[in-house]
Order: structure tokens, then C-alpha cells, then sequence
């Protein structure tokens, strides 16, 4: 039977495009393939001469990384790194020798990396990984992420937002708002007084009830009045916020003080976890006569 002359061009034709199309798709399984065993079974040695180009390259500042052994090393700080992680590939499609990768990367900060020691943050980020397949292997890759989010959240880098979050608690505390104080902080807030303080005696006071209850409503029943003064923010590293400031009040039954004190205000995600207080002790318990 004889195949009709255009049909015969169509077909011998069509080959090329289908042939590099298989070979996208087999370069896109081979990469999926690879990565969900380096990162999620955690097993570095796939990285190696026969998933990746001998000279490798990974596209960064200050220097690039260059060659197997050093992609190896680069990457196995993140497995020593982190616990608990989860990579998951969302979309990923590639044209010729190129691919382009969308991943999400989760896990827990429980031991060094690159020379950052283990804070315990659990980290979510996502970002984008533009790679080039050669005859099969990794040749280059090049990521892109928000890596002021990822240093925020490992807590090196503090969240810009803590401050108005502290700011707004204080302007809170001084309109008598004291829902508005409590629906800042996170419902398992490990608030501590300072030692010497009477209201110590608590510590430390776990959940925004706690400290309702323990501390502020102690505070109302005590004092004639109690008021926040002179209150100066500093922002710290790992999401930390120094507040710097005032107490002036007096007891129901005792003397007026006026005395320094500093917060120490710990937050995530929006949300304050954790509060030090650091106040002249002393003077406040000799204006107090009831003890």
C-alpha cells in the first residue's frame, strides 16, 4: 500500500517535534524524580555524576557554586539543618533543554545551618527554580525566593511589623482596651514578671486568660491608678521588641511610685508569644504596705 505524499510529510515531519517532547517529559520526571529523593527521602548521595553534570553550576551571589561536590555540600545543609520537611513541587513544565520549577519548601529549625545555630522556627516558603538539562542531567540551576521572608522566619531578620503590633498593644493598655491587649498575643503567650515582683509568684502565666486573670486584673483591683509612661520601642533580632518606659502609679493601700521598666516582647507571625518584664522591684514593693 502506498502512503499518500502529504500524509509522508506530515509524519517525517511530526518526528522531531515528538522525539523533543518525549525528551522534555522524561526530563521533567527524571528532575522530579531526583529532587523528591535529595530533599523529602533525604538522600544527598543522588547528587552525583549520574543525575548531574559534572560541572554543575547553581546561579548565586556573592559566588557560584560549581561541581557535584560542592552542590553536595551546599545542600546538605538544609537536611542537617532541618526536621520534619516537606518538598512539594506545584507546577513544573520545561521547553527544550529548560525547565521550570514552582516548590514550596516546609520544615523545623532544629540544627546547624550554615553555621546558624538550631532556633526551633518552623519555616514556609515558596519560590522558583529556573534549571538546563544536558543529555539527561542537572546542568544549572538558578532559584528565586523571598529570602527576606525566609530569614524573618528562621528569626534572623525580625519582622517589620512587630513594631506597630507592640505600638498598638501600648496604645491599647493606655485607652483601658484590654480586649484589644489580649487579642495580640497568641493563645499559648508564656508571659513571665520579674523576679521580686508579687505578681511573680505566677510565673510563668501561659494564655492571654492567664495573664487577664493573674496579672491585669490584680493590677485594676490594686492600684487607684496605673499608668504606662515615657514608652521608647527597640527593634531586636529574632523577632524580638525592647520597650523601654515608665510605671506610674499608686496602691489602694500603699504609697505612689514612679519606677523604670523595660518589656521584652517575643513574637510570631503577628502574634506575641512571649513577654519578660524587667521592672525596680524594690520600690514597689515598699510603696506597697499590704503586702
Amino acid at each position: 500500500m502506498k502512503i499518500p505524499f502529504l500524509i509522508l510529510v506530515f509524519i517525517l515531519g511530526s518526528t522531531p517535534a515528538i522525539s523533543a517532547q518525549n525528551q522534555v517529559e522524561k526530563n521533567i520526571e527524571m528532575y522530579t524524580a531526583t529532587w523528591d529523593n535529595i530533599i523529602n527521602k533525604r538522600q544527598i548521595d543522588q547528587i552525583n555524576n549520574q543525575n548531574f553534570d559534572e560541572n554543575v553550576v547553581m546561579l548565586t551571589s556573592p559566588e557560584n557554586i560549581v561541581g557535584i561536590a560542592d552542590f553536595k555540600a551546599y545542600y546538605q545543609n538544609f537536611l542537617t539543618g532541618f526536621s520534619d520537611i516537606t518538598f512539594d513541587i506545584i507546577d513544573v513544565f520545561g521547553q527544550g533543554n529548560k525547565i521550570v520549577k514552582h516548590w514550596r519548601f516546609n520544615g523545623k529549625h532544629t540544627g546547624d545551618f550554615f553555621g546558624i545555630p538550631p532556633t526551633g522556627n518552623l519555616v514556609d516558603v515558596e519560590g522558583v527554580t529556573l534549571v538546563k538539562m544536558k543529555n539527561g542531567r542537572i546542568a544549572q540551576e538558578q532559584d528565586f525566593m523571598d529570602n527576606m521572608a525566609f530569614m524573618q522566619q528562621l528569626g534572623l531578620v525580625s519582622d517589620p511589623g512587630n513594631m506597630e503590633v507592640i505600638a498598638n498593644l501600648y496604645k491599647s493598655f493606655q485607652a483601658g482596651d484590654i480586649p484589644g491587649v489580649l487579642q495580640r498575643m497568641d493563645p499559648d503567650i508564656v508571659w513571665n514578671e520579674a523576679e521580686g515582683n508579687k505578681y511573680a509568684a505566677g510565673n510563668p502565666y501561659i494564655g492571654p486568660d492567664a495573664v487577664l486573670n493573674g496579672v491585669f486584673a490584680r493590677i485594676g483591683a490594686e492600684h487607684e491608678y496605673f499608668k504606662l509612661e515615657d514608652v521608647q520601642l527597640h527593634e531586636m533580632h529574632n523577632n524580638q521588641v525592647l520597650a523601654t518606659l515608665r510605671y506610674d502609679g499608686k496602691w489602694k493601700d500603699g504609697e505612689k511610685y514612679n519606677v523604670q521598666a523595660a518589656h521584652l516582647w517575643t513574637l510570631n507571625n503577628g502574634k506575641i508569644t512571649g513577654f519578660q518584664q524587667y521592672v525596680d522591684t524594690k520600690t514597689i514593693a515598699e510603696t506597697n504596705t499590704k503586702k
